[in-house]
């Protein structure tokens, strides 16, 4: 089966009731986590962009709280994932301010983290590839938000050599 354009879908569904969009939205949680996830981004948390952006934070802390320390294989792994949980949220609000804000802590935990990923080449090279990406899109933000982000992108870039 092959997916509608979403030209297609956004025409079809102007043709639909509200309780007939409603049933599709539910159906719509019901088979994905992220589905589920981006749908409460949107009804609850799009409105108030700090508080999402405070509790995806509080959610980093708790995950470089639980890394598993005795390994640079564990630490890589558990790294990886807080990253793409990182992107997923950053995903859902679309928002460049957002994604780059959430980059800038995760670098800031990252280099902070004991034992220091200055000793993994992994981990260098996977903190350097997001000072890289917060540097690429910070050129799309507004001349205030740059140089306020940048502040705080200098002070975590004279620690990647």
């Amino acid at each position: 089966m092959k997916a509608a354009s979403v030209s297609e879908i956004k025409h079809e569904l102007s043709t639909r009731s509200q309780k007939e969009l409603l049933d599709l939205c539910l159906r719509l949680t019901k088979f994905k986590k992220e589905n589920k996830e981006l749908l409460t981004y949107l009804l609850y948390e799009a409105s108030n962009e700090t508080a999402f952006i405070e509790a995806v934070k509080s959610e980093v802390d708790q995950a470089f709280c639980e890394i598993n320390i005795n390994s640079f294989f564990y630490i890589k792994k558990s790294v990886r994932k807080i990253l793409r949980n990182i992107k997923k949220h950053s995903r859902y609000s679309s928002k460049k301010e957002t994604e780059v804000e959430l980059l800038l802590y995760f670098c800031t935990k990252l280099k902070d983290m004991s034992p220091s990923m200055k000793n993994n080449l992994s981990l260098h090279n996977i903190y350097k590839r997001q000072i890289e990406l917060i540097k690429k899109t910070l050129t799309s933000l507004h001349e205030d938000l740059q140089y306020d982000f940048g502040k705080e992108l200098e002070v975590l870039n004279l620690d990647i050599n």
